[in-house]
This record gives C-alpha cells, structure tokens and sequence, in this order.
C-alpha cells in the first residue's frame, strides 16, 4: 500500500520522502541502502536493532529503536508546508510524529491502518502493553488522533470507531485499501503455471492468501475440512476438495501441526510468492477465504480481499456478520458470511460452490467488476491526491486568516 502510494504521487508531481527501516520483513539481517532514490521517492532507511518477528520482546526493541531513529530522522528533514503520513506500524508512531510535524510546522496526517493499542487487547498479546500501560498507551493516540490535520481510515466501521473517539468529522475521511487490476488479473486455470506447478489438476480449491496471524482463526476451517474429507466417496465434489494456504504468520504452523494430527489429507501449504506472480497465485483458487475475529471489527480490515476480488474470484468471510468485509459481500453479491465455529455451515458453502461452478464464476465476475470501480489504485491515487489538495487550501486558508488577523490587530 505504501509503495504503491508514495509512487504514484511522486508520478502526480509531488515531492515524496519516505522514512522507513534497513530491514526486509521476512528477513531481519539482511539490510538495505540507507539511501536510495527509486522511481522519484527518495527513501531514507534508518538504523535499527535487527531481531526479527519470531519473538515478541525482541521485536518490542526493533520497534523502540526504530522510534528513535525515525523521529530523528523526520526532525532532521521535515520543513514547514511539509505533509507527514504517518501509518500505524509500528504502533503509536503517530504519539511522536504529531508533535514533531507541529513543530516544524508541517501538516500532519494519520493514516490508520489498525487502531493500538485495542488490536493488541483484542489478540491478548503484550501483557504490559494490554495491562498497566493500557489507558496511558490510548490517551497519547486519541490525542495524536485529535491534534492531526486529517485522519485516514480503510472502513466503515473503522471510521465510526475513530469517531467515537473524539474526532471530528471533519478531520476523518475513508479511503479503502486497494489493489492494481492491471496487474492481479483472473487467469484461467487451465493456463495458470501455478496450478500445474503444485499439482492440483481439476480440484476445486479453496484459497487462504496472505498472513495468517493472531486476529484471524483456524478451528472453523479445521471443523470444514474434516466434515467435508468424511464425506469423501459419498460425494464427488468433496473428493475433488483441496484447501490450499499460501503465507506464513502466526497461526500458518499451528494450523499445518493440527491439520497433521487430525490426519487431514486436503491441506496444502506454500510460502509467500513474489509480487510479480500474485495474479498467479490468487487465481489458483476457485474461492478463498477472509476471517477476522469478531472482537477485531473496526479495529482492522483484511486488505487480502481486494486482490481476491481483482483476481475474479468469489469470497467467503468467517467472522462478524456486519463487519467491513461481509458488508462488501452483501452489497456485491460475491460471496458468503460464515460465522466463526460454524464449520458445517463453511463446509456446506464451499460443497455447495464446488457442485454449481458457474454459481461461482458468477460472483467472480461480480467481485472483479466491483474492484475495477472502487478498489483499483487509480480510485485510491484520485482519493489521496484529494485529501492532499484539501488540506493545502484549508492551510492556506489559516495563513491568509492569520494575517488578516494580525493586520486588522
């Protein structure tokens, strides 16, 4: 999503800076260039401790060190006229970019891909952070929240959320995450290398792309998998069922552990695939699946559903009934909502599309037409470039008043 931002405004004109760490996200020691111009973005890559993700401490310490480094870096070069985005990972970025972007006098906006600390509350992960630290921790973002010039939220509900945190209307806009249609394409399956690749011939194949992390849930697609391999022989289509994960994140090897002491048979697995072939990949399947914890709504919106729908592919959602993804689901007509422990009902939804693959095909096409409108990155270049220029006239709209202001004085 960065990339693919920061790029496009520098194509639009804009200068663009990015400061960001040396590391590599599935690869902690290597590191890149600390300075780097690509495509028109001139990229600043601070030093960092280099622990990695494997462990929650560790990575507590390449978040701290990033902080320091970071904000050294943005006080060193922000001017003022300035925008400063700050995203929201690491967490609480924003609690020291505010200050810093007000200082210098630049413009300050948050772009919340998660809210902190309640993600972390909601998975139950960072004792401290979830304990005594909790409050202080969400009354420094509520107030870097209220002291930006505009927030920028991927959902619905995630919007009603910062809302209820004390931020004005005025000062929120929603701007879904997105992905690029000329790039992620629905391939026929009989002309995907992939497929022929990981040997999955005529199956119907159920797809998980991407992380598979703490906010999201394995025990209803365990419950499907098993239901469905029990009637195998009994019904052609659940013969032919294979679920296929490809990513990592931390339920990724406890799911393949599970699956093994079931003795489930139909659960493939394959690690991350370069970009340039996640057209590919995400078109190896027939449907896939999105889940997210219910108590995660508003907090988080699983971005994988935008390639799904570019890919043509229909979705099915396990999780809140009216949370962000099954609400497109709904409006589009391009897949089902399972809830979470119901895996009979998954079973029944995926056995259902496997025997009327035209029923399937149709909510592909639906998803791919809804995504060319409303997810494509151009929609979201046009969003940003928007919200720049609004913020722009409304500063130069206080310079002007301050001077009248001072004159009238």
């Amino acid at each position: 999503m960065l990339s693919d931002l920061a790029f496009g405004l520098a194509r639009a004109g804009y200068p663009v800076t990015v400061i960001t760490s040396r590391q590599l996200y599935d690869a902690p020691r290597d590191q890149l260039a600390a300075r780097e111009r690509i495509e028109g973005v001139d990229v600043f890559r601070v030093w960092t401790s280099r622990f990695g993700r494997s462990n929650l401490a560790l990575r507590a310490i390449d978040y701290l060190t990033f902080y320091l480094s970071a904000s050294w870096a943005l006080l060193s070069r922000v001017r003022r006229g300035d925008v400063v985005v700050a995203k929201t990972d690491p967490p609480m970025i924003s609690v020291l970019a505010a200050p810093i972007a007000k200082l210098r006098g630049a413009l300050f906006v948050n772009w919340l891909q998660d809210i902190f600390p309640e993600v972390a509350k909601a998975v139950e992960v960072g004792g401290a952070v979830t304990g005594w630290t909790y409050r202080p921790l969400q009354s420094l973002r509520n107030a870097s929240l209220r002291a930006a010039d505009m927030n920028i939220v991927i959902g619905d509900r995630m919007a009603e959320l910062v809302m209820s945190l004390g931020v004005d209307n005025s000062r929120l806009r929603i701007i879904p995450n997105w992905t690029n249609c000329g790039d992620i394409r629905p391939i026929d399956q009989g002309s995907n290398k992939l497929r022929s690749k990981w040997e999955l011939g005529s199956a119907f194949v159920v797809g998980y792309s991407g992380n598979l992390g703490r906010a999201h849930e394995i025990d209803t697609i365990l419950a499907a998998a098993a239901s469905i391999e029990q009637k195998r022989g009994r019904s052609e289509e659940a013969s032919h069922i294979v679920w296929l994960f490809v990513g990592g994140g931390a339920l990724f090897e406890p799911l393949k552990r599970e699956a093994q002491v079931r003795k489930l048979t139909s659960l493939q697995f394959q690690n991350y695939q370069p970009r340039e072939i996640l057209a590919e990949a995400l078109s190896v399947a027939n449907v896939h699946l999105v889940s997210l914890k219910a108590e995660l709504e508003g907090l988080i919106v699983p971005s994988k559903f935008y390639g799904v729908a570019a890919a043509g592919r229909p979705t099915i959602f396990i999780g809140d009934r009216d949370g962000e993804i099954a609400r497109y689901l709904t409006r589009i007509g391009c897949g089902f909502v399972v809830d979470i422990g119901d895996g009979e009902g998954l079973a029944k939804r995926i056995l259902e599309l496997a025997e009327n693959g035209e029923a399937a095909k149709d909510m592909g096409r639906r998803a791919r037409e809804y995504c060319e409108q409303h997810f494509d990155r151009k929609q979201a270049a046009l969003a940003w470039d928007a919200v720049l220029t609004e913020l722009k006239v409304k500063k130069n709209y206080r310079e002007s008043r301050t001077m009248l202001d001072s004159s009238a004085s």
